[in-house]
């Protein structure tokens, strides 16, 4: 992986911007804010594969996004899971975090997984699991190294990849991973069921009920920081200054967790400007104030 130059901080220009769209922006809002920029992200030289199987399912597809020149050997792998609110997305949407990770010397994999309400609870993690299980027999085709991964998700692709990585039950013979990265998820489905007005989330919740359910009995076991029994691995936790408030208790609450009960020592990262949707968007533009954090930790945990 490449060494990148130190982080520069947010043009004024976008900080203004970010504020203007507030705590309220919506996807297109600000991607049509990065788009200038994601236009003229480099992919002279890089490689994508698009649309290789993992599953059986129509959704169970994932990219590849390989560096330039000669496969390299022993290259780590960066696997990313797209936001969606457990409804929506597609592998597409965050193709900017591909080439930005081909950019630096990385295999990185764009994943696809089922959506509620079709598929619900645990649909997430077993399909974390089954892209990883792929990726043992898959990555040195590539030239990479399957003992070198780091799982990142964000908002619903957070989720998955928390239960995944802190629930054993999820992990097939063999798991092993370099680290992983949540951008801004919910980990505490139990808690978003209680406190909703206090959260600010609707009832009904269009999101949770069609994932977990209507019945908050059962969300218990869905709820990631009341069932972690993974032994501590190289982890970053992060959202953002002017994200949706639930995504900003559960990060604190998952954080907090993790040192206090597990043994965890997590980097933490609070993205300030930004919003729920814009750390994602960001990533391989001139705002490195995500990409940077983020390349450091990923070198980091693949040097282990």
């Amino acid at each position: 992986m490449t060494t990148p130059p130190p982080h520069d901080p947010m043009p004024p220009a976008l900080i203004a911007a970010l504020a203007a769209l507030g705590p309220a922006a919506t996807p297109p809002g600000v991607q049509a804010l990065y788009a200038p920029w994601l236009a003229e992200q480099p992919r002279d030289g890089l490689r994508c594969r698009p649309d290789l199987p993992y599953g059986g399912h129509p959704r169970h597809r994932f990219d590849v996004y390989l560096p330039a020149g000669p496969a390299p050997e022993g290259a780590p792998l960066l696997v990313f899971f797209h936001g969606g609110g457990f409804l929506r997305g597609d592998k597409q949407d965050r193709a900017n975090i591909g080439w930005w990770g081909a950019r630096q010397g990385l295999v990185t994999v764009l994943a696809n997984y089922r959506l509620a309400p079709e598929a619900r609870w645990p649909s997430g993690p077993e399909d974390v699991a089954a892209v990883w299980l792929a990726l043992q027999a898959l990555a040195p085709t590539w030239g990479a190294d399957p003992g070198r991964v780091v799982l990142v998700g964000e908002s619903a692709g957070a989720a998955h990849v928390a239960a995944a990585t802190l629930m054993r039950r999820f992990q097939p013979p063999g798991w092993r991973i370099a680290g992983a990265a949540l951008l801004s998820g919910p980990y505490h489905a139990r808690l978003e069921g209680l406190a909703r007005e206090a959260l600010h989330i609707p009832s009904p919740d269009p999101r949770n009920e069609a994932y977990f359910g209507p019945d908050t009995a059962t969300w218990d076991e869905a709820s990631v920081v009341e069932q972690i029994d993974a032994a501590p691995f190289p982890l970053l936790v992060a959202a953002a200054e002017r994200d949706l408030l639930q995504m900003q208790v559960q990060a604190g609450e998952l954080f907090a967790r993790l040192v206090g009960q597990h043994g965890f020592q997590p980097a933490l990262h609070w993205w300030r400007h930004h919003n729920h949707f814009s750390p994602g968007a960001s990533i391989g533009t001139a705002d490195t104030t995500v990409s940077g954090p983020l390349g450091d930790f990923i070198r980091r945990a693949v040097a282990r």
